[in-house]
């Protein structure tokens, strides 16, 4: 895979709480330090790095990983190492699961280098009942604290895994790539009684890119998209004989 450069980072600690709401609406901010993390994770700053995927293992099986190294060859973590700001509203996303896809690949955030692999339940790889039709990844360097509990959506704890983003633009990702993306709206998903954000953004790379800022272009130009979205992640349990997912904020999308 091509060499994917990225901008310097300017920390390499997680944030407590990625995401606060400002009080009195439904804007939602990224939070870069108001509250750091009591877990830091130690890693070196990266200046202007070549990120290469190096794939281990076949593809649909418990042994494949997606690993990422720098431009020495030194194995790196997505989550970790890889920086979140780009400046100007703009922020790195990682692409775990493909849009059009439906094996259900995650960061390993317990294994060294955190890679990307496919999830198990019981010693069996998962998938989603029926694809998912956007490109669904996460913001390195976040964590959704578990230990807070977000009084404006329910008093929910967060989910202790990295914030997940959907894409929605026209192109299929690739796992592991990095795209730049601007973060346009946020559904507040609460599975099973943990906060779970659902950052909607968009590819700067789309052709539609400068046309949507907020929840309000989206619906102009992506109409029906956040319904879906939302739609999408609250049912996909079902099938499997659990539960649908809920959401806060009166169920609707928070503007970034």
């Amino acid at each position: 895979m091509a060499p994917t450069t990225i901008a310097a980072p300017s920390s390499c600690m997680l944030l407590k709480t990625p995401f606060s709401l400002k009080r009195g609406s439904k804007a939602l901010t990224l939070n870069n330090g108001r509250r750091l993390s009591k877990r830091l994770f130690s890693c070196n700053a990266i200046y202007n790095p070549q990120v290469r995927i190096k794939r281990e293992g076949q593809p649909e099986t418990l042994n494949y990983r997606v690993f990422f190294e720098d431009a020495s060859g030194k194995k790196i973590s997505p989550w970790h190492d890889v920086p979140l700001h780009l400046g100007n509203g703009v922020f790195n996303f990682i692409v775990e699961i493909p849009k059009e896809s439906s094996a259900k690949m995650e960061v390993a955030t317990v294994e060294l280098y955190t890679p990307i692999k496919q999830d198990t339940k019981k010693g069996k790889l998962r998938y989603y009942p029926y694809n998912i039709n956007w490109n669904y990844g996460l913001l390195p360097q976040t964590w959704e604290d578990p230990s807070f509990a977000n009084s404006e959506v329910e008093g929910a704890f967060g989910d202790n895994d990295p914030v997940d983003v959907v894409e929605i633009g026209d192109s299929r990702g690739k796992i592991g790539e990095i795209l730049k993306v601007k973060p346009l709206a946020a559904l507040a998903m609460i599975d099973e009684g943990e906060l779970d954000w659902k950052i909607v953004a968009i590819s700067l790379d789309d052709p539609r890119a400068s046309l949507v800022n907020d929840v309000n272009d989206v619906e102009k130009h992506f109409p029906g998209t956040l319904t879906a979205i939302r739609n999408w992640f609250r049912d996909y349990k079902i099938p499997d004989g659990k539960p649908a997912n809920k959401f806060g904020l009166g169920n609707e999308a928070a503007s970034k």
